[in-house]
This record gives C-alpha cells, structure tokens and sequence, in this order.
C-alpha cells in the first residue's frame, strides 16, 4: 500500500520529455510472463536546449497489458513536465505514446508493431507532433548477460510550428537499435540505444537520438538512474538545426 501512495505522488508531480524524438525503447518492460506491470520515475533535469539552460522535476508513468497467451502486447506512457527556466516563464508540455505488440508463433524473434503519439512542446521550433506508424522489431542478440534490439518502422506525422507559422505533413522512415548489458551480480544494468528518422523524400532531413543508461536497483521496487540524451533536428521549420543534450539523474519504482 505505501509503494502505491508513493507511485500517486509521483503521478500528480509534473512531467515530459525534452526533444521531440522520445526513446520509447527505454521504457519498454521485460517482464516474461507477468501481464499487468506498472511503473514510475521521478528525477531532477538540468538541461541545455541550444545553449539555454533549464532545470525540470520530471515524472512519468508507464503500464503494460499482455493477453492470456502473452503474444499481444498494449503498452502506455504519460508525461508532463513542470519547466523552470530562469528568466522566462514556467512552461509546460506533455507526451502520449500507445503502442501494440504481436509475438509471432513461429518466429519468436519477430515482432510487429503499431503506435499512435502526440507530444507538445513549447521550447522547441516544431512545438507539437502527432504521429501514427506501424513496423517490424528484431531480437537480433539473446546472450546471458547481453540483450539487442532492432526495428524498423513507416511513420506518418503532423508537425506545427508556432514560430515558423507552418504545418508539414510528413512521411518519415524509423530505425532504432539498442544494446543493453546485466551482469550476473544484478547490482546494475546499462543500455545504449540509438534512433535514426529521415523524410522519405529527403534523407538529408533527419532527426537523431542517442541515450546511454545506468540503472542502479536498491530493492525490488525501487532503483536510482542516470541517463545521457543527445537529440539532434537536421531541419527544423526555420531552415536551422536544433539540438538537445541532457542529463538525467533521478530514482524509480517498479510494482
């Protein structure tokens, strides 16, 4: 009872994310043959967004739903964040991911996904994006201590610029891969995962994340992080790159 009082208090503190290219990657849960999971992260963020510096209180909950025969998947994120940048004002902005997954039977090591996304956020040129794809992930390493993924995926999005005053319609492509390491002490647990998404009709406009974690397990339920994101925009609306490095240090807690 009291580690879910805790997780509500974290749910009603402020959250999001600060580029416009979320690791999704990072939050999935491997959780075997357990249907319902449930967790949630609270951190300190000090950011530098093209040279401007923000600190945040971020929170973020996320929840996993698998069927009685463990091949389909519903997965679900909710962000917002309360930013606190110096001289300007208190901004705010938020982030939805939906996602399905299907085990194929056959081929264990493929699976087939669709998602839906809509993220708002005003310190950036492309302040919000709505996006709906759908595409194919690999479980290309499965050794003891190593874990790889990779995936692949078409994507449709909106994006709205205040700034520049436009609305592009996009057909975007998604490549992601991530390497994670646990040694056999289980005293903590590493991940890299790299995202690479040009336009279609241009791949010289493309946009790129990388993060690097470390997570640290104190109890069952309860862990400290520390995460590194680099998020580059090649194009933004305004003819102009945009990039994002962060550093992220916070505790979670898993049920």
């Amino acid at each position: 009872m009291i580690r879910i009082l805790f997780l509500g208090c974290l749910w009603l503190s402020p959250v999001v994310l600060s580029a416009q290219l979320v690791n999704i990657e990072s939050k999935r849960m491997q959780t075997d043959s357990l249907r319902f999971a449930l967790n949630g992260d609270f951190s300190l963020n000090h950011t530098n967004n093209d040279g401007k510096q923000v600190t945040q209180l971020d929170m973020a909950l996320t929840t996993q739903l698998k069927s009685k025969d463990l091949r389909k998947l519903y997965f679900l994120i909710g962000n917002y964040r309360l930013i606190d940048s110096g001289a300007e004002n208190l901004q705010n902005a938020w982030f939805l991911h939906g996602r399905f997954n299907y085990k194929f039977r056959k081929l264990q090591w493929l699976r087939f996904e669709s998602f839906i996304q809509g993220q708002y956020n005003q310190l950036l040129v492309v302040e919000q994006r709505n996006l709906i794809g759908a595409g194919l992930r690999v479980k290309w390493m499965d050794r003891k201590r190593f874990t790889g993924y990779a995936g692949n995926s078409y994507m449709y999005e909106v994006e709205y610029s205040d700034r520049a005053g436009t609305t592009d319609y996009n057909h975007r492509n998604s490549t992601y891969l991530t390497v994670s390491y646990a040694p056999k002490s289980g005293k903590f647990s590493v991940a890299n995962t790299v995202y690479y998404q040009p336009l279609y009709k241009d791949l010289s406009d493309y946009r790129i994340l990388e993060q690097f974690r470390l997570d640290v397990p104190l109890a069952e339920w309860f862990k400290v992080f520390t995460a590194y994101n680099y998020y580059l925009d090649r194009e933004t609306p305004l003819n102009t790159r945009e990039y994002t490095s962060n550093l992220n240090i916070g505790i979670g807690i898993s049920l």
